[in-house]
């Protein structure tokens, strides 16, 4: 009997501890699996957001190669539109040294162009603003009067130009007012400087046809001083920061092409 009650208990004690055991690989399984569906759950959430990368990276590829393409677009555009648009700039220069011509012309003067009259105490308009020693002699200028004998007698360069004579002194053309009345025809009355010892008829053919050249100057080019040259002069000086002077003067000459480096001062 004792063996019995023994032995009951030891069936009963195996039972407990196989009915706890149960329910805990019960419980161990719903775990894994619930930590399988996180994982799972997990896994798609990846895959999700790997998927929605993926996108960003497609759009954002997408994005890249259009604004790439409008960026392209844009530097082909600058570089081979307004790239190539040659800047206009504004030269002391015309670019080299000017060639000289010569050209044959009467002595006359010209019925179209007037003359103008001597006058004893004429002063050039403007001169005495006009800076530097190269425009000396146009601040100087004074007409002279003398007869033939008195020019001859102290200038031994005279010449018959355009209807007009004129005397050379330092440099510079003047005309010799009274040398022969008969020939008394002055376009302008001033200086001309004698580049590359020209006559003054040739020196003022040659800037004609440098203006002409450049536009500035539209009349015939006669080798006279006249209104329409000294406007075409006039505007070229202020166009390349010259004095306006009107007139033939070395900075002038030298900007045209003539000679050295011209400067307003």
């Amino acid at each position: 009997m004792k063996s019995f009650i023994v032995f009951t208990c030891c069936l009963g004690l195996s039972l407990s501890v196989a009915s706890a055991e149960q329910p805990k690989e019960g419980k161990g399984k719903r775990g894994q699996g619930k930590q399988a569906q996180v994982q799972s759950h997990g896994g798609g959430q990846a895959g999700k957001h790997a998927n929605m990368n993926r996108q960003r990276v497609n759009n954002a590829g997408q994005s890249n190669a259009v604004h790439a393409g409008k960026g392209g677009g844009h530097r082909n555009f600058s570089a081979g539109g307004g790239g190539n648009v040659p800047a206009v700039q504004s030269q002391t220069r015309t670019g080299g040294k000017a060639q000289v011509k010569h050209f044959d012309f009467a002595n006359a003067g010209n019925t179209q162009i007037k003359s103008v009259t001597f006058k004893a105490n004429r002063r050039i308009v403007g001169a005495e603003r006009w800076q530097g020693e190269r425009y000396v002699v146009f601040r100087n200028y004074r007409p002279l009067w003398h007869d033939r004998v008195w020019w001859v007698a102290h200038y031994p360069r005279i010449v018959l130009i355009g209807g007009g004579w004129y005397y050379w002194n330092a440099g510079f053309w003047y005309p010799a007012w009274g040398y022969e009345p008969t020939h008394a025809y002055y376009p302008y009355d001033g200086p001309i400087y004698g580049y590359n010892d020209l006559p003054p008829d040739q020196v003022v053919a040659n800037v004609q046809e440098q203006l002409q050249n450049q536009g500035y100057y539209h009349g015939e080019v006669d080798g006279l001083l006249g209104p329409l040259t000294r406007a075409a002069l006039a505007d070229y000086q202020r166009d390349h920061g010259l004095y306006t002077t009107a007139a033939i003067d070395e900075p002038t000459m030298a900007s045209l092409g003539f000679g050295g480096e011209s400067e307003s001062g």
